[in-house]
């Protein structure tokens, strides 16, 4: 989406976060409430379109990561 990777890995732990890549760097977003934990090379225009992404769909972030890690 918009050249952006958005993902967990298998072995994450709380809270609720997201992972984010492009071509430039890496993220990682908290869920609830949405906002930035820390960026390696993403330029500012990329961190607020992931954002404002991420605010977007956080219910299905949250339900996806609940299915796969529990709560």
């Amino acid at each position: 989406m918009f050249g952006m990777k958005f993902f967990f890995y298998s072995l994450e732990h709380p809270p609720v976060h997201i992972h984010v890549r492009n071509a430039d760097g890496t993220a990682k977003f908290e869920i609830n409430p949405v906002r930035l934990i820390e960026s390696h090379g993403m330029k500012t225009k990329d961190l607020v379109l992931a954002e404002a992404l991420v605010e977007e769909n956080k219910e299905l972030i949250s339900t996806k990561w609940i299915e796969f890690h529990g709560k």
